[in-house]
Parts: structure tokens; C-alpha cells; sequence
């Protein structure tokens, strides 16, 4: 059930069946050359919508801005801050939850550690305020990182990569422009890097070369049914 296209009766009506509600994560965020800018929330509402098919939830509209810091610098990504995010989660579940809604999946198709660690963050707070809630809290990706390693040829494949790639081509064929070649970040750990469009000036992170859209749809498939798994969890889930 897509909040957006659903009227207020079949809301109340949703509300027999699930209190559940899957809020889809993504970013305005480069993508190499190839890729759109909101590869990120494509991946991660289809993947809500496709799981709501499944099983008993809600899907929310997507939270279609992000942490971005690798790639802040890079043209056309808009980037907010960590404290930004926190305050729009905290605004948007506590909304959700005034309507009946106790079960949070936030659900990101953007990795970033500090976009992440924002959402959590939320999370651990609000479960204490709100009253029955539960939450679970990934990167849609983190959740089939081992059965994915079995889809892709690139070692230490990642951002615009191999498998996202693979996604697009399958999910939005339309807007996949071609394909960059393949290139990896220049790593500066333990050090902060001020210019971050320096060391990585493609934003890829592995070979998009390899991608294909057989491979995108077992990985979309790969997902889905993990985040199936947590729809029907959450019902039984003792926080």
C-alpha cells in the first residue's frame, strides 16, 4: 500500500490488516556518468513496494535526500546534514505513529556511514519515546551482502558499480546512459580528505561494464525477499 496513492478510508482499512510501515531512504547523489542521480531511491522504493506485494505493509513516500560525503563535491548531488535527516525521521515516525502505525522499517538505498549511523541514531531514541513502536533499521544492500558476492564478478564492487548498475538496467532501463568505465577511490584512511572529488573524480566504485539485467533482477529479488523476511519479523518482534 503506497501512502501517497491510497485515500484516507483505505488507509483505516489498511490499518486492519498491518500496522506496519516501510519508510524507503535515497539520495540526490552522483552515480557516475552512467547512472541517474536518484539510483539510490529507485532501488530502495521499488524494493519496498515490491516486498509490500508480499507481505502486509505500508510504504511511505521515499525520504529522497541523504548524508553525502565522498560525494558532496561531485555535480548534482545534494547532500543534507546528518541533524537535517535526524529531525525529518523524528518528524515523519512520530506523524505516522499519531495515525496507528507501530512498525518502523527504515530501509535505505544509500550506504553512507554517517547517513546510516543518523537513522539508527533516530531509532534507539524513539523506541523508548514511542510507546509499542518497533523499529529495524539497513541499507538494503548491507542485507544480501553475502548472497550478492555469488551475482557479481568485481571484487569489492560498490557505488555505481557492478550491481547497482545491474539494478538500474534492470529496474529503469530508460536511464542508464551507457557505461563508465571501471575506477576506485583514492583512499586517504585514517586522514579526512578536503577534496574529495580530487581522490575520486568518476564517483564509480567498481566495473559497471559487467553489469547486466539479469543480474539486477536476482539482486532485486535477493532483497526483496530479506526485507519480506522483516515485514513478517516485525509482527512477531519483542523489542
Amino acid at each position: 500500500m503506497l501512502l501517497e496513492n491510497i485515500t484516507m478510508p483505505e488507509f483505516i482499512e489498511g490499518l486492519k490488516k498491518t500496522t506496519t510501515v516501510i519508510i524507503p531512504f535515497g539520495t540526490i547523489e552522483e552515480h557516475g556518468t552512467h547512472l541517474p542521480l536518484s539510483t539510490d531511491t529507485i532501488q530502495a522504493v521499488e524494493v519496498a513496494r515490491r516486498a509490500s506485494d508480499q507481505a502486509p505493509a505500508f510504504v511511505a513516500a521515499p525520504i529522497h535526500y541523504g548524508v553525502c560525503t565522498s560525494t558532496a563535491q561531485h555535480p548534482g548531488t545534494v547532500s543534507i546534514t546528518a541533524e537535517t535527516l535526524r529531525r525529518l525521521i523524528r518528524d515523519v515516525v512520530r506523524a505516522l505513529y499519531k495515525h496507528g502505525l507501530r512498525g518502523f522499517i527504515l530501509a535505505s538505498g544509500h550506504g553512507g556511514s554517517l547517513h546510516y549511523a543518523a537513522m539508527r541514531e533516530v531509532a534507539e531514541e524513539l523506541i523508548y519515546e514511542l510507546a509499542d513502536s518497533k523499529f529495524a533499521v539497513f541499507a538494503i544492500y548491507d542485507m544480501v551482502k553475502w548472497e550478492a558476492e555469488d551475482l557479481i564478478e568485481t571484487k569489492h564492487d560498490s557505488h555505481a558499480g557492478e550491481l547497482e548498475t545491474s539494478d538500474i538496467l534492470y529496474l529503469r532501463p530508460d536511464l542508464v546512459k551507457g557505461r563508465d568505465t571501471e575506477s576506485y577511490p583514492r583512499r586517504t584512511d585514517p586522514f579526512v580528505a578536503r577534496d574529495k572529488f580530487r581522490l575520486w573524480p568518476t564517483g564509480v566504485w567498481g566495473d559497471p561494464g559487467k553489469a547486466s539485467p539479469e543480474k539486477g533482477e536476482k539482486s532485486i529479488e535477493l532483497m526483496t525477499g530479506k526485507l519480506v523476511e522483516v515485514i513478517k519479523t516485525m509482527e512477531t518482534f519483542e523489542p
